[in-house]
């Protein structure tokens, strides 16, 4: 009898082992589990100078929401380890070296995608590179891709797959009410465009042109030279004499920006700030701090966010990039670290929903509302639309003593359809798109004035 007790007993303590070994391993492969990121950028051209700020936005999130621990605070692009959401890991597999070509980006995805097999990508940067990306991602429907800081309208708009997702305004709802303000501050009826001839200047300048024709102004020149120019001789000769317009709207970026403007000035004289308006090349990045000095009173397009506004979600936003990256931190405002921090802890919300399971379901988990840093209107929520792109507020800056921009209007909600302007079955912006058109914008005469970082309840006459 004792003998077949113990018969007895020992396949029930097997079975109870193997059970308990079950679960371990069950637990053990849950907790095992990975999600692989790679964030695209450039590192070369004319906005490899960002590089830096982009992995820094956006490793600031994973710092803050995920537990990350950056290698170091000095270069965001020495990594980071220890993200996780809930129970899941998550690695950052690689950075994307572009240098503002198309070929280049869809290379270095490849890599990120394929060869490092990751699951979700931040990125990229800008325009040309957004658009094949889009193209790309509709063959990988498994694979996520939350756009860094580009702002071509296409990738959203006219291509818009399931799995791309913008949490900031393109060019054009970047520039909502510039046109308006030099029409009723400066008195400008005529003006000239000179713009980088791709996607994200297309779309920058078609949100200027709709604004100031749509409040009654006449674009009289487009001129287009090619991103990466080095001599702009030719083209601003192209563009009508000081004395035979009210101003010029400079849509030309990167390391382009203040040498075209030399060449202005070699070809006509000191420009008068009062004749120059722009997008947010005039302020942002190397550039910025080599142009913006030259042209206080300068009126400028925003970038989705607002130097020097004073709320608490803008204080929060600035103290974790302060702690995480205190470098970056000094850029906190510029689009190249907001767009990509606000993209990265989007990504982690999603992850929480999901319960790290990447694919249909973490793209059915993203968030469609997120509490950005530079956000007023419905109560600090960036909302995202149909086609997965943000309704975002938008604020217009002029440039002050030193070079130091200050956000002077207001406009809340701005959508991707800029007042019926443009659709997803109506042609991306080019050279001719949009045409210069008068008519009435949601904003139009309602652009609310922002004084010492304080919305206020008086219109922009």
């Amino acid at each position: 009898m004792r003998v077949r007790r113990w018969k007895l007993v020992l396949p029930l303590g097997v079975v109870a082992i193997a059970a308990t070994a079950l679960v371990s391993t069950s637990l053990a492969a849950s907790e095992a589990r990975e999600v692989r990121v790679a964030i695209m950028t450039d590192c070369k051209g004319a906005f490899g100078a960002n590089y830096e700020n982009d992995i820094g936005g956006a490793q600031a999130a994973f710092a803050q929401y995920a537990g990350g621990k950056p290698t170091s605070k000095q270069k965001p692009s020495a990594g980071m380890t220890g993200i996780k959401v809930g129970g899941t890991s998550v690695k950052i597999v690689g950075y994307g070296c572009g240098d503002d070509t198309a070929p280049t980006a869809i290379k270095e995805t490849r890599r990120l995608m394929e060869g490092l097999k990751a699951d979700v990508m931040v990125g990229p940067l800008s325009g040309d590179k957004a658009v094949a990306i889009a193209n790309y991602a509709k063959g990988k429907p498994t694979k996520t891709f939350i756009i860094g800081t580009a702002a071509s309208q296409d990738p959203t708009m006219q291509i818009a797959p399931k799995n791309v997702f913008r949490y900031h305004g393109d060019g054009a709802q970047w520039n909502a009410g510039l046109g308006e303000i030099v029409y009723k501050r400066l008195g400008w009826r005529n003006a000239a465009i000179i713009m980088d001839d791709y996607s994200f200047a297309w779309t920058s300048a078609a949100g200027i042109i709709a604004d100031f024709c749509g409040i009654g102004g006449k674009i009289t020149k487009r001129v287009f030279p090619p991103l990466n120019t080095t001599d702009y001789a030719s083209y601003v000769q192209q563009l009508p004499k000081p004395d035979q317009i009210d101003g010029y709207f400079w849509v030309v970026g990167g390391t382009g920006t203040g040498v075209s403007l030399k060449a202005m000035e070699q070809a006509n004289g000191k420009i008068d700030p009062k004749q120059l308006a722009g997008n947010l090349f005039l302020i942002d990045g190397a550039a910025g701090k080599e142009v913006a000095p030259l042209y206080p009173g300068a009126y400028v397009g925003g970038f989705g966010s607002a130097p020097g506004l004073k709320t608490a979600q803008v204080k929060r936003y600035e103290a974790v990039m302060k702690k995480w990256y205190p470098t970056q931190a000094k850029a906190a405002a510029s689009g190249f670290v907001y767009n990509y921090y606000n993209a990265a802890w989007a990504l982690v919300l999603g992850l929480q929903k999901s319960a790290g399971v990447v694919g249909a379901k973490l793209q059915a988990s993203m968030p469609r509302t997120l509490a950005s840093g530079y956000q007023v209107s419905n109560k600090g929520l960036v909302k995202l639309d149909s086609r997965r792109q943000a309704i975002q507020d938008q604020f217009q800056l002029q440039i002050g003593k030193g070079g130091v921009p200050a956000v002077i209007g207001f406009v809340p909600n701005v959508d991707q359809a800029f007042g019926g302007v443009f659709g997803p079955n109506k042609p991306a912006p080019g050279r001719a798109f949009p045409p210069c058109v008068k008519r009435k914008l949601p904003w139009q005469g309602k652009i609310k004035v922002v004084k010492n970082g304080v919305v206020t309840n008086t219109t922009i006459k």
